[in-house]
C-alpha cells in the first residue's frame, strides 16, 4: 500500500495546504472523500482531473470512485463555473411543469448549453436530477437561491437584473 506522505501536492500553490488539512483531519480515511472533494472545491472553484488523481491516491481510492462522487452530485463542478450559475431542475414534477422550456429559452437567450459556461464567463447554466422542491415546480436555484414556480421570463428578469444585462 502506498503512503500518502510520499505523494506531493499537485502543485506548490497554498491551497493544497487547506486539502491537506482536510484530510490529515481525517487520517486520511476514504470515508473522507466528500469532504475532502469538497475543500478542494471550495478552495479551487471546481475539481479538475489533476485534483481528483491527488485525492484518490492520498485517500487511496481507485480514481474511478472518486470520479464517480465528483459527477454523481451536482454540487460538485468539473469544470471552472461563471461569477453566476443558474441550476435548472430537470425532475419529473419541474420536468412536466415546463422545464425544457425554461432551459431551450436560456440556452437560446444567453447563448450556452447545460454545463457549460457562457463566452463572457458571466453565466453558467446547469441542470439538475431533483431539488426536492417538487411542490415549487418548475424549480430553479440561481446564485444559490432557490426560486420556485419559475417560467422563462421571470428568470430572465431575475437573471438580467442579477446581471445587469439588458433584455434582448
Amino acid at each position: 500500500m502506498r503512503n500518502h506522505k510520499s505523494v506531493p501536492p499537485p502543485s506548490d500553490d497554498k491551497r493544497w495546504r487547506i486539502v491537506e488539512a482536510t484530510m490529515r483531519r481525517n487520517g486520511y480515511r476514504p470515508d473522507a472523500l466528500i469532504e475532502t472533494l469538497h475543500t478542494v472545491q471550495e478552495s479551487f472553484g471546481f475539481l479538475d482531473d489533476t485534483a481528483l488523481r491527488y485525492v484518490a491516491s492520498k485517500l487511496h481510492v481507485a480514481p474511478s470512485q472518486v470520479y464517480g462522487v465528483a459527477t454523481f452530485y451536482h454540487f460538485f463542478a468539473l469544470k471552472p463555473q461563471g461569477k453566476h450559475t443558474c441550476s435548472v431542475c430537470t425532475g419529473t414534477a419541474c420536468y412536466i411543469k415546463g422545464a425544457n422550456k425554461i432551459l431551450d429559452n436560456l440556452q437560446t437567450h444567453f447563448e450556452v448549453n447545460p454545463g457549460e459556461t457562457t463566452a463572457d464567463g458571466q453565466l453558467s447554466l446547469l441542470t439538475v436530477r431533483c431539488l426536492g422542491a417538487c411542490g415549487l415546480a418548475p424549480s430553479v436555484v440561481f446564485d444559490g437561491n432557490l426560486l420556485g414556480y419559475m417560467t422563462a421570463e421571470k428568470l430572465h428578469e431575475e437573471i438580467d437584473e442579477v446581471m445587469q444585462y439588458e433584455p434582448v
